[in-house]
């Protein structure tokens, strides 16, 4: 099994049509923890029907196209592979309840190597069914361990973010429940990595582990919180590297500097001080306030 360059650039990949409701409104943000404090009305608005609101990292997983790489015809090894990195545009918040449509197709692809893997790069535009609006723009990096060597590219790689020398100006800890995986893979991602303990073992890590764009989901509400005042509008953007694995349960610490209209972010295993997601940055809207 062995990737074919030209292949799997010109892969095709279907459009998703993807009607939602509410109630999937909801179940994303409880997959990544709000209304962990019932308490916490700021919360309580993206998991309660009265007055409902989006998250804005919830067009992750809006017209989701699958996952396409677990095709044989790829020549993926899929068991070893893993999220790199996200990029995120949200141009407008999504109704809570409505229809998309999701188009993906594989914008990129470098080798990094024998024994070193490939980075496959794909970008899903997200428009509104109806108005043909476009929603949001995601471009994510699969990191295929098992797959360098193949005789593709090496390059170019885009420059990563390089965050502040100094301490935070904000610290955000969130839990996640030890069931998160089991609860975030019905947003659409069904990667058996998340859930199936013998896959797990396969790909080299002792029990399943935690979508890495849960992870994000959960550090975007860690931003929401500590620079947003839950005002969904005003978070537009992020880019963030997956660095390292998160188990279920975990408690992620999201440390956040900000300079300007410049905010960086990393965020951390609190219990084992391990950065998994690391050079975020974040594109806000500036507040009317």
């Amino acid at each position: 099994m062995t990737i074919v360059y030209d292949k799997l650039l010109n892969w095709r990949i279907p459009e998703v049509r993807h009607r939602y409701t509410a109630r999937d409104t909801v179940l994303y943000a409880l997959s990544v923890g709000l209304g962990s404090d019932p308490m916490d009305e700021r919360q309580l608005r993206f998991v309660y029907e009265s007055n409902l609101l989006a998250l804005p990292t919830y067009p992750i997983v809006l017209g989701y196209p699958g996952f396409w790489l677990k095709d044989p015809g790829t020549g993926v090894d899929w068991v070893k592979l893993v999220a790199g990195e996200l990029k995120l545009r949200i141009h407008r918040l999504p109704p809570t309840d409505g229809e998309v449509i999701g188009l993906t197709h594989v914008s990129g692809i470098v080798d990094k190597g024998a024994g070193k893997g490939a980075l496959i790069y794909a970008t899903r535009d997200v428009r509104d069914a109806a108005s043909g609006e476009l929603l949001s723009t995601l471009t994510t990096t699969s990191f295929c361990r098992g797959d360098g060597g193949f005789g593709g590219p090496t390059g170019p790689v885009p420059a990563i973010h390089a965050l502040p020398q100094r301490s935070p100006d904000h610290i955000c800890d969130l839990p996640t429940l030890s069931q998160a995986a089991l609860i975030y893979r019905l947003n659409g991602d069904y990667n058996p990595l998340h859930a199936d303990p013998a896959v797990a073992r396969a790909a080299g890590f002792d029990r399943p582990i935690l979508h890495g764009l849960c992870s994000v989901g959960v550090a975007g509400h860690a931003l929401l919180k500590a620079v947003c005042n839950y005002d969904p509008t005003r978070l537009v953007g992020l880019d963030v590297r997956f660095s390292a694995p998160v188990l279920p349960g975990e408690t992620l610490r999201t440390e956040i500097w900000l300079d300007g209209e410049v905010v960086s972010f990393r965020t951390k295993v609190k219990e084992r001080d391990v950065v998994v997601l690391n050079n975020g940055r974040a594109v806000l809207r500036q507040s009317s306030e």
